[in-house]
């Protein structure tokens, strides 16, 4: 039989056993000290010129545009399919939430495969738009078109996990009140889902500035017109293009961006959703 010693609740961690502790300093170490390297072969006095010659400033401001746009594309066409889910029966929620997830467990190369036997000259729409003209792949839109469906999954789960937290109660009782499904869906559902919006927002911002394999695949490397800030780096790397001295600084510049898009993330979730109709 269990003893009782005290009646005050044990500090968190000391119920684990310690024999824990290593592998996961071990797990740390893996995660963490591979980016103190990379920091460190930062060349500080050319930091600014790395990232400031043409080759690195096409890349960025590349990287930035098709970013926003791509993050544009996702909160048009997720918020309304994060709704879809949130509201539908459980079964049906499931097996689309099971469809979008699925490019997060998809290798990018294969994003980029399907979306050029989708879009190519040869695929079932790129044929079409052929005939009226347009071309898609290796072009900025084909940036824009990869980064949207790698960074797609990340918005509409974060704002479909809000509406399912915030539940439908409030709604229930606006439209007991009278209001309109649009009017009940800009003043209560939206806002209540504000911080699972701006958590997606900024989580599918970030993934589609460092999108890498479903980019060169649909949409190339040329630089100026394709060659985002990934790609880039893997350019110099393989000795063309940008000296290593600026991959090495885009990629503290990419690190610096995931780290403050993580603040920012958190940040929001701990604010939590709000609680009652907004005014």
């Amino acid at each position: 039989m269990l003893r009782v010693r005290s009646a005050v609740s044990p500090r968190p961690g000391t119920l684990l056993p310690r024999s824990l502790l290593v592998p996961a300093l071990l797990g740390l170490a893996f995660l963490v000290v591979p980016l103190l390297a990379l920091i460190a072969r930062v060349q500080w006095d050319t930091f600014w010129v790395d990232i400031s010659s043409p080759q690195a400033v096409q890349a960025l401001v590349l990287s930035l545009g098709t970013g926003l746009a791509a993050t544009g594309l996702c909160v048009l066409l997720g918020v309304p399919l994060a709704l879809l889910i949130a509201r539908s029966a459980p079964r049906t929620a499931a097996v689309l939430r099971a469809l979008v997830t699925v490019p997060l467990v998809l290798p990018p190369m294969v994003g980029g495969v399907a979306l050029l036997f989708l879009f190519g000259r040869r695929g079932w729409a790129g044929g079409l738009l052929a005939e009226a003209g347009l071309t898609l792949p290796f072009t900025t839109t084909a940036v824009v078109m990869a980064q949207t469906f790698v960074a797609l999954p990340f918005l509409v789960l974060a704002v479909e996990g809000s509406l399912r937290a915030t539940g439908t109660d409030l709604e229930e009782v606006a439209a007991g009140l009278g209001a309109r499904r649009w009017l009940i869906l800009r003043r209560v559902t939206l806002p209540l889902a504000a911080p699972g919006l701006i958590a997606g927002v900024v989580l599918s911002f970030a993934r589609a500035i460092g999108e890498f394999g479903a980019t060169a695949l649909f949409a190339g490397n040329a630089p100026g017109v394709t060659q985002t800030m990934p790609l880039a780096i893997y350019t110099a790397f393989n000795g063309a293009g940008v000296t290593q001295g600026t991959a090495v600084a885009l990629s503290l510049l990419l690190l610096v961006a995931a780290l403050a898009i993580l603040l920012l993330v958190r940040g929001w979730r701990a604010e939590g959703p709000r609680r009652g109709v907004p005014g």
